[in-house]
């Protein structure tokens, strides 16, 4: 299950920007990740839970995941498609010559802390 260590990666970075930030604690965090990470969503949030169960700054931080779907470009037609994981041929022309433009992201879009003064 690498969803855990992605997700332990994911709290250790939005805890410590947190914490610089001079928050009094973390509430949310979204998180865009490509299905070409083949990370499943709710083992994600499920990992997530696991690790913010037991530590106050963070227990109640609400995780969003947005999830993007594959896209490629055609290196022969041009064209750009969206698709699953398994199928890249080129809608339009059928070539296997492709590229991947989306999909394989893994990063922290935003993180949302309590700054009460």
């Amino acid at each position: 299950m690498h969803e855990l260590g992605i997700m332990t990666g994911v709290l250790d970075a939005a805890k410590s920007a947190a914490q610089d930030a001079g928050a009094d604690r973390l509430l949310s965090v979204t998180l865009r990740i490509g299905d070409m990470t083949e990370a499943i969503e709710d083992a994600l949030v499920f990992a997530w839970e696991a690790l913010i169960e037991d530590d106050p700054y963070v227990r109640d931080a609400k995780l969003d995941v947005i999830m993007v779907h594959p896209k490629s470009r055609c290196l022969e037609c041009g064209a750009e498609y969206h698709h699953d994981r398994f199928n890249m041929f080129c809608p339009h022309c059928d070539s296997f010559a492709t590229e991947l433009i989306e999909g394989r992201e893994m990063q922290i879009e935003s993180i949302e802390v309590d700054m009460s003064e």
